[in-house]
């Protein structure tokens, strides 16, 4: 950890459970419910497309929480901003969880999405504040490994939740997570010293995002990398009527298989760390993308078989898709010598925008949701090879990608 960023109450592994923490609050807002999603279209006298935005409002909104919140770090600091985003997201957890219709759910939820947004945005940053470059990626990954625990955990407790007290119950125990976050960020130190804030206007901070934009290294291969979570969102936003209303599994069942697949992303983060040091960064990107395409290929010709099947041909890109996340994020964030919070921002909304359009996608009507995920998954890996393409045809520069 750097010097100027040591934590007098925190300390360092507190520091690291605490930004884990707040990574793991995305996933478990948006898992702990699936299990109830296809209930809830009853429950509100609605159709599946409106609950639907339950999800894809949120992920939305948060790509606009994570594209304001971090630029606006690098200029008021990360504590201030992590304090208005942890309180936000605890009291409108607490908001959907009191909703009296869908239509105050689906605006609770927009306005709980930008307090998620701000702490993966800072948090994000603080990263590069608090560690060294040597220390970064293996920092990155145990993010990601241990982010990993939410969605393999949060269908389970969300079902069993759901079982026994009803949808509602899930949102109160977000309501908590949230204010537990807002608890240990009072404890935080400041990790931005004043001297290497913004000092412009407000309207320069955000424009620090076009400067980091113009970077085409930065760009190129954020795009390439990011498209993979199109297709890894359409799974999450479809996965639960797959199996629930396809295979016919109860919601419990369902939550195990879900679980499994989440915890095969735990692997993506360890395989990372594994191979780094061993295979240039060019072949592993260049693997992962591959995997993918055999995945899609899988999913049309066998996922719709049987619930064991469809989890199989899956399973591979959810491994590719964990570990291109932190080996992509390291990279991106070597790119810029300043703007981390800027830098955090464009990787985090990019990720998040393309990932709400692969959920809009995946509920589309495409006859059977298995075979709309398995041409997804074929689909954004044909344009993140493309992307890979072009950058090594047009001799992009990209900052550590040689190894």
């Amino acid at each position: 950890m750097n010097a100027r960023c040591e934590q007098k109450y925190l300390k360092v592994k507190g520091t690291i459970f605490l930004i884990a923490f707040m990574n793991m609050i995305v996933p478990l807002s948006l898992d702990m419910y699936l299990p109830a999603v296809p209930q809830m279209a009853k429950i509100f006298s609605t159709n599946e497309s409106t609950v639907n935005l339950t999800l894809v409002g949120f992920f939305f909104f948060m790509a606009v929480g994570i594209l304001l919140f971090g630029p606006l770090s690098d200029k008021y600091g990360r504590k201030p901003l992590l304090l208005g985003g942890t309180l936000v997201y605890a009291a409108f957890s607490a908001a959907c969880a009191l909703a009296p219709s869908i239509g105050v759910l689906i605006g609770a939820r927009i306005v709980q999405s930008l307090g998620a947004g701000c702490m993966m945005a800072v948090s994000t940053a603080m990263i590069k504040d608090c560690f060294e470059e040597k220390q970064r990626n293996t920092i990155l990954a145990v993010v990601q490994a241990m982010s990993v625990i939410a969605p393999m955990v949060a269908p389970v407790l969300g079902a069993w939740v759901v079982t026994l007290s009803g949808w509602r119950t899930t949102f109160w125990i977000l309501a908590v997570l949230g204010a537990l976050c807002f608890l240990a960020v009072l404890a935080l130190q400041e990790t931005l010293p004043g001297e290497e804030r913004f000092t412009g206007r407000i309207i320069g901070t955000l424009g620090r995002l076009l400067e980091v934009g113009k970077n085409k290294g930065f760009t190129t291969f954020l795009l390439s990398a990011a498209m993979l979570s199109a297709p890894y969102m359409a799974y999450v936003s479809v996965c639960s009527y797959i199996y629930i209303n396809y295979f016919s599994l109860s919601e419990t069942t369902y939550s195990y298989y879900f679980a499994v697949n989440s915890a095969a992303a735990i692997l993506g983060p360890i395989c990372y760390i594994k191979v780094s040091k061993k295979i240039n960064p060019n072949v592993m990107m260049s693997a992962c993308v591959i995997i993918a395409l055999i995945c899609g290929g899988l999913l049309l010709g066998f996922g719709w078989m049987a619930p064991i099947a469809f989890l199989l041909c899956f399973l591979p890109f959810t491994i590719v898709e964990s570990a291109v996340r932190p080996f992509s994020t390291a990279i991106l964030l070597n790119q810029q010598e300043q703007d981390t919070g800027s830098a955090s921002s464009l990787i985090n909304f990019t990720h998040t925008v393309l990932g709400s359009v692969g959920m809009l996608l995946g509920t589309l009507n495409w006859g059977s949701y298995i075979s709309g995920l398995g041409i997804l998954l074929i689909g954004f890996s044909v344009i993140s090879l493309g992307m890979w393409v072009l950058i090594h045809k047009s001799r992009i520069a990209v900052k550590g990608m040689n190894g």
